[in-house]
């Protein structure tokens, strides 16, 4: 067998201390104890650091603000919400109509990415993919512009 392990360590394809392992394991083999490996990399020290990061984590978070002019702008907020960024999208300058046929297909992009969608003000949204929590609510002041687009639907 040693002629093999040199062979194989000339040609790099074992390491010494597989060798040496080799040969510790020939020369207790007859004895009754049992050997009990420990691999090499149990022997380095252990550091109270956690080297553990997510996968998940995003480090450049974005939140875009949007401002359609028409309904043909939806499907550009459903890419940003399918990258994974927050939008804010205000309604103001779209025509009511327009507005709630916008809000409702975000509404379904929202549900099939398991995300969330907010209302924060009249006319203003926020949508938001399934790695961003929302916490908190914002209460409705009940006046005449906030309450035309419940009234519309």
């Amino acid at each position: 067998m040693g002629v093999m392990n040199k062979f194989l360590n000339y040609l790099g394809l074992q390491e010494e201390q597989e060798q040496e392992q080799d040969q510790d394991r020939e020369r207790y083999a007859g004895s009754d104890e049992q050997e009990i490996e420990t691999p090499v990399f149990d022997s380095r020290k252990q550091s109270g650091k956690n080297n553990v990061v997510s996968i998940h984590s995003q480090k450049n978070s974005r939140v875009v603000l949007t401002e359609p002019r028409s309904y043909d702008e939806a499907q550009e907020i459903a890419d940003q919400l399918k990258s994974r960024r927050s939008v804010v999208v205000n309604l103001q300058r779209v025509r009511r109509d327009q507005a709630i046929r916008i809000v409702d297909f975000l509404s379904g992009t929202v549900y099939a990415l398991g995300g969330h969608i907010s209302k924060l003000g009249p006319d203003i949204f926020m949508c938001t993919p399934d790695s961003v929590e929302v916490s908190g609510t914002i209460t409705e002041i009940l006046s005449d512009e906030a309450a035309d687009y419940p009234k519309m639907r």
